[in-house]
């Protein structure tokens, strides 16, 4: 996501899986002094995003091995793989992106990103059950829209991760700091973080630009969102090699713009604090042993909404919005993830009738 509104689950309970829809809270904002206060968390990882050309997957072969089932030998702990018709997406923090050589097949964003996280009441250990959000969602990232701050969302089975550039840490804390208790990380301790700490850094809000509207489809495949424990991964290991690696689909037109399209590849991998987080088609989950995978009890699926006709950039802020919004006001749940060049909500199957209708008015009414 490059900004907009959008639901921004915290950590709460200590329910093992993500039980149906996301729940989301109907009562009151996130403020310091109500029931439902939250903290707002900076944490330690500083990530870069890159783009793996399909071409040049060979070159890359080992190291995201490395990455994927050997994260300790490279000190790794923040690392997720997405694949999509035109690439790979890879975030990943400093000495994991040590491990992969530069090249011509591997671009990389300008930026260093910061990755947050929203803590009901800062008590809540990581890696427990997240629940969505919305009006938090309207508390962290609106205002961030509002003064130009362009975000990136990583959803995982465990939790939610809102990437903002570092060099927009300033404004972020500034724009938050009414709203949230704010910590920063600093060696596996949580530092209280106030708007002196950052004054000298602040700059005023820019102007926002109109968003703009972009093309949405939504491809018949469905989805499951999954996580499996990590002394059980060597025994799917092999599985995921070929899933990855030597499982290739035709290429898919993002160009075209019809919300009919009969299926799409995207496979998402993330390793987080020792936490994995796995999306797959239905199709593809039926390869893996049903023993190993761990989802919700009622193992719903899941509809893709993808966002954007052409490459979306990093700049752009409000591009979710089109999604978040009408998707918060009529109480839908969604996964989001962000890849170098689309970004992609996932909703439950049985909404996806009623989230491509509301899509539909919302973009007819902004013409």
């Amino acid at each position: 996501m490059r900004g907009g509104p959008g639901p921004v689950p915290g950590r709460c309970g200590a329910v093992p899986g993500r039980s149906g829809v996301r729940p989301y809270s109907r009562g009151g904002g996130a403020s310091r002094g109500g029931a439902a206060a939250m903290d707002l968390h900076i944490l330690e990882h500083r990530v870069r995003v890159l783009s793996l050309a399909r071409r040049g997957l060979w070159l890359y072969t080992h190291p995201l091995l490395k990455l994927l089932f050997l994260p300790q030998r490279c000190r790794c702990k923040f690392f997720s793989l997405t694949e999509t018709p035109e690439d790979y997406t890879v975030m990943l923090d400093e000495e994991g992106f040590k491990e992969l050589p530069p090249s011509e097949f591997m671009q990389v964003a300008d930026s260093t990103w910061l990755a947050l996280s929203v803590v009901s009441n800062g008590r809540e250990p990581p890696g427990c059950q997240a629940t969505g959000v919305t009006k938090i969602a309207r508390s962290v990232i609106a205002p961030l829209a509002e003064h130009h701050v362009s975000v990136l969302m990583l959803s995982t089975y465990q939790t939610d991760f809102i990437l903002v550039r570092e060099r927009d840490l300033p404004t972020v804390i500034h724009t938050l700091a009414g709203e949230f208790d704010i910590y920063k990380e600093e060696s596996g301790e949580c530092v209280p973080v106030t708007c002196d700490d950052v004054s000298n850094g602040f700059l005023k809000p820019k102007p926002p630009a109109s968003p703009t509207l972009h093309p949405v489809q939504s491809p018949q495949t469905r989805f499951c969102v999954l996580t499996v424990a990590p002394d059980t991964l060597p025994a799917i290991a092999t599985m995921l090699i070929d899933v990855l690696f030597y499982s290739h689909s035709p290429p898919w037109d993002a160009a075209t713009g019809s919300q009919d399209l009969d299926s799409i590849t995207f496979f998402s991998f993330s390793l987080i604090d020792g936490y994995i987080s796995i999306v797959m088609d239905a199709e593809t989950q039926k390869r893996f042993p049903s023993d190993l995978l761990l989802t919700s009890s009622t193992g719903e699926l899941w509809r893709m909404v993808r966002i954007g006709g052409q490459p979306l950039g990093f700049d752009e802020c409000g591009i979710v919005a089109q999604i978040a919004e009408p998707l918060a006001a009529a109480d839908i749940s969604a996964y989001y993830i962000s890849t170098f060049n689309f970004d992609h909500a996932l909703v439950p199957e049985e909404g996806i009738a009623e989230v491509i209708q509301l899509l539909r008015q919302r973009q007819e009414s902004g013409r």
